[in-house]
This record gives C-alpha cells, structure tokens and sequence, in this order.
C-alpha cells in the first residue's frame, strides 16, 4: 500500500495498545463520551452529494461511515457490558462490510445514527467512566481469530476508532476543501 493510501486509509495511523495509566484512560474516555459532538462537528453543512463522497477511493461514503460508526458502538457498548457482567465471555462478530450495505444505511438520515450516537455514548460512558484497574483487566473472547482482549485493549480501540473515523471525515472535508 503506498504512504498516500494508508494516508488516507488510516489517517491518525493504526491502533497501538498502551499500558494502563489514570491519565490514559482519561483521554480514552474522553473520545467515547465526546464522539458524538465531534462527529456531529464534523458533517455539519454537508449536503448530499458531500455526503455520498466516499472518504477514499474503495472506502466507504461519508453517509455510511456515519451509520457505520453506530453500529460499530452499538456492539462496542455490548462488548463492555458483556465483558463487565461475565467471566470470559465470547462476543459476537458481525459482517461491517455488509451492514454498510443493508437498507437502513441505505435510506435512513445520518442524523438517526447522530442522535443514536448521543444517547448510546452517553450510556456507554456511565457504564465506563469509573472502571477499575482489575475492570479493565476483565477479558472477552472475538471468535473469529479466538483472540482474548481486555476490556482495557478495547477502551483504547474504540477511542481509536472514534477520532480515526472523524479524522477520515475531517481529511476529506480539507481535501476538497469543503
């Protein structure tokens, strides 16, 4: 893949775990509980033909990145609860790819997912917001590779996630200059 491509495939570079610290986890948390607004910031005065622009070339619209990043948290949100409430647990993948496909993403406003966004974010956040080192330790299982991950591994992916996709939105938008 050539530096302009990952570029824009990855433009605040790929997720790399980091070691729990207080202070980490703070800014962890500080990506999830304000995802929404910054998203929101980030699609604000966009008309529809911006909106159906894919990110980048094979990538996905900005109108299913939108829809795409709820349904990400949606299980995200689901993952933390399972991981907080079971020993172990095995999460449930899902085919992201495809769900960006499905009538919904196609026909349904991207301000649904926004609102969707701020009320899922905001339970999310009480759910997390005072985890413990030993919550953080708490393990789940993704079956498709069989890897177990710490709650405290997907803390810090999900806030990855959260600023990659604005940032995804955010490079467009200064691209084109919109």
């Amino acid at each position: 893949m050539s530096n302009l491509a990952t570029e824009l495939r990855y433009p605040i570079g790929k997720y790399e775990p980091k070691p729990f610290s207080t202070a980490q986890k703070e800014e962890w948390l500080e990506a999830i509980q304000f995802l929404p607004q910054f998203l929101e910031n980030a699609i604000l005065n966009l008309d529809e033909a911006q909106l159906q622009t894919p990110y980048r070339d094979g990538g996905w619209t900005v109108h299913q990145l939108v829809h795409h990043v709820a349904d990400s948290h949606i299980n995200a949100y689901c993952r933390f609860r399972l991981g907080l409430t079971e020993d172990n647990p095995t999460i449930r993948p899902y085919e992201e790819k495809l769900w960006a496909e499905l009538n919904d993403v196609k026909n349904v406003p991207i301000n649904i997912s926004i609102t969707l966004l701020f009320a899922l974010h905001t339970r999310w956040y009480a759910t997390i917001s005072d985890l413990t080192l030993a919550q953080c330790e708490r393990t789940v299982v993704h079956p498709a590779n069989n890897k177990t991950m710490s709650l405290w591994y997907l803390l810090g992916n999900y806030a990855w996630h959260s600023k990659h996709h604005v940032a995804h939105i955010t490079a467009l938008r200064e691209r084109n200059k919109w």
